[in-house]
């Protein structure tokens, strides 16, 4: 349709193909063996049409075609389109951490990045090995570093979405005697704002409540077991509900989770890595997804990790990585949405008119293993 909205065309998602020694490519091809993926999205994966070809063999069920182009400008519509960032065989040792494993790993997310905006409209990273991608050209702990330096460093959040929360850590991949000297009232203030714009325009809470976990056991228990939220966390709190944010806490973590409270806010901030993961992949490992928040960009990816140990073995399941794939093309619909909000006000004065063009509410995808977090 000519002039059509951009939330209601099909969805460029650009996909780096991480560690070939993993699972990547068995999550991201099973994916695509629901053929009604492709009604609602044009894939475009950054790897080898080899070894594409190859886990074909090893995966029986995988019984669509490939369709390998040299730029996103010749991606077919109802086809797993692939850009060869290598075109020499691949040894693959299956399950092994290998050092072309990881120089293709990284070749994959800067050619896909590169593209990103200019091509394709959302990407998403399968897993990488954090160790052997490491060289001259990536000094970075993980995939929201990296793009956070290409585009926005210290306005990135890292936020945990699945079905029953969306979780963001105050500070990332930092090693934990790093973690209290980095809190400051000026960060927390930083990534409650974030968090908060992001509830609104990507996952659309018109007002988001947000709970904010303590640092220490029983969240200081009032500076008996640690002064930081006395003297930073509860600041922020404050600052935070001055500027109109719907902000409470701290909260201890483990009666927070425990109690089943984290189901009553729309999303909960962390203060570090595995206070926020750790509960997140016991509740939501199945669809649990990793979304970068606060760039202009849309970047998603699954909870899991690289998945070695059943690697080859027809094991691993595709749910996170589709759930990855669903929230990037949701959040692109939603922000263009915003952005035609952002454009014409008068013509949504109204929230209950904004129009609604996430997955669910298009038709595309009935069953509900497939629909959004």
């Amino acid at each position: 349709m000519e002039n059509e909205p951009e939330y209601y065309k099909k969805v460029r998602v650009g996909i780096s193909h991480g560690d070939y020694n993993g699972i990547g490519y068995e999550v991201i091809m099973k994916t695509f063996q629901d053929l009604r993926m492709f009604d609602f999205c044009i894939p475009i994966l950054y790897g080898s049409s080899k070894l594409a070809s190859y886990y074909k063999k090893i995966i029986p069920a995988i019984n669509y075609n490939f369709n390998s182009i040299r730029s996103v400008d010749q991606a077919m519509d109802n086809r797993l389109n692939i850009i060869n960032i290598y075109n020499e065989e691949a040894k693959v040792d299956m399950g092994e951490s290998t050092e072309l494993a990881g120089q293709l790993a990284f070749e994959a997310l800067e050619a896909a990045t590169q593209d990103l905006g200019h091509g394709i409209d959302v990407l998403v990273t399968a897993p990488i090995n954090k160790d052997n991608i490491q060289s001259d050209n990536f000094r970075f702990p993980g995939h929201t570093e990296y793009l956070a330096s290409k585009f926005g460093k210290g306005k990135e959040l890292m936020i945990l979405s699945s079905n029953l929360m969306r979780i963001a850590v105050a500070t990332g991949h930092i090693p934990l005697k790093e973690v209290a000297p980095s809190i400051t009232q000026e960060l927390l203030l930083d990534k409650l704002e974030i968090f908060e714009k992001s509830l609104l325009i990507d996952f659309g809470f018109r007002k988001a409540k947000i709970a904010v976990l303590g640092l220490n056991p029983h969240a200081g228990d009032n500076g008996l077991l640690g002064k930081e939220e006395l003297e930073v966390i509860i600041p922020a709190i404050e600052a935070a509900k001055d500027k109109g944010m719907l902000v409470f806490g701290p909260f201890p973590a483990d009666g927070f989770f425990g109690s089943g409270d984290y189901q009553k806010f729309d999303g909960v901030l962390a203060m570090y890595h595995d206070q926020g993961l750790l509960p997140f992949k016991a509740l939501s490992f199945e669809d649990g997804v990793n979304f970068t928040a606060g760039l202009n960009i849309v970047r998603t990816s699954p909870d899991h990790g690289t998945g070695y140990n059943i690697a080859g073995k027809n094991l691993a399941e595709p749910d996170s990585f589709r759930a990855a794939l669903l929230l990037a093309i949701d959040i692109f619909r939603k922000r263009s949405e915003w952005d035609d909000i952002s454009a014409n006000p008068l013509a949504f004065s109204n929230f209950d008119n904004v129009p609604d063009a996430s997955i669910q509410d298009l038709g595309v995808i009935e069953d509900n293993d497939l629909l959004l977090p």
